[in-house]
């Protein structure tokens, strides 16, 4: 069923509230050319676009070949670009679960997310914690949020923390957790939140997106996801991609691959320090 949100929705809340249009340049990325993975940040699949009923379906257990999945970051970071700090929005909890799974046996098209997280002279920072939250497939978040009627579709939702979770980085920077594509919801591009925090030091929230191509041809002809029609936001109206220059917008795209077993592998370096 399409998430039907109350009567004034999270864009217009914010736009209320006087959040989230103006980027913030609190946080920084690595530039699609120089963030080590192994796909074109700005919208390219394993050689172009891939058909949505390519993928896999049925959630994180899908990723049968994961043991084999490449290391997207083995391309030397050298330009670490900044990117937009981003309001978190008022579907956050103060829920902070360590594990590499979030997504609690729902299903939808199985991704691999790998972040790096960098200082600006593009060196790891181990030991910091990300943190990261989403929507399922039907573009309903999860937990105990400031507004449940607008972050839920059901609200025996806030019982559960499906697609939240948070990992301390290693040695070189990096995190994965095993998640499904998000969903979408009125008024959004499809986006992951994700917060980063070393030590004392909080930096703020931002947000990742997928190309939107990919989006489109997911939502077109993917099984699990076509009944709910074409996300009605695009980058240039989403009410924090709006905001970002058109030039700098690939810094919060994610680079992405179809595995052997149908899994989408998306990666991202992030620069926080």
């Amino acid at each position: 069923m399409r998430f039907k949100p109350a009567p004034l929705d999270r864009r217009q809340l914010l736009q209320r509230l006087g959040i989230g249009l103006a980027a913030i340049p609190l946080l920084h990325a690595a530039c699609s050319s120089d963030d080590g993975s192994s796909v074109d940040a700005a919208g390219g699949g394993d050689g172009g676009a891939v058909s949505g009923s390519d993928w896999a379906t049925g959630g994180t257990t899908a990723m049968t070949a994961k043991a084999s999945y490449p290391d997207p970051f083995t391309t030397a970071v050298t330009t670490c670009a900044l990117v937009a700090a981003t309001t978190e929005g008022p579907c956050t909890t103060a829920t902070g679960l360590d594990r590499e799974d979030v997504s609690e046996g729902w299903t939808g098209l199985p991704v691999r997310l790998a972040l790096k997280v960098v200082d600006t002279s593009c060196n790891p920072v181990a030991g910091a914690v990300v943190k990261i939250w989403h929507t399922n497939l039907a573009g309903s978040y999860s937990g105990v949020t400031p507004n449940p009627t607008m972050c839920l579709t059901n609200q025996s939702y806030s019982s559960q923390d499906f697609f939240r979770g948070t990992r301390t980085t290693a040695s070189d920077g990096t995190v994965y957790f095993d998640t499904c594509f998000p969903g979408w919801y009125r008024g959004r591009a499809v986006h992951i939140h994700f917060q980063v925090t070393s030590g004392s030091t909080t930096y703020k929230v931002s947000q990742l997106f997928f190309p939107e191509e990919l989006t489109t041809a997911i939502f077109s002809s993917h099984s699990e996801y076509k009944s709910y029609g074409q996300p009605d936001t695009t980058f240039s109206n989403d009410n924090v991609m709006a905001g970002i220059a058109e030039a700098q917008r690939d810094r919060h795209i994610l680079s992405y691959t179809k595995m052997t077993d149908g899994a989408m592998l998306a990666s991202k370096v992030v620069t926080v320090t």
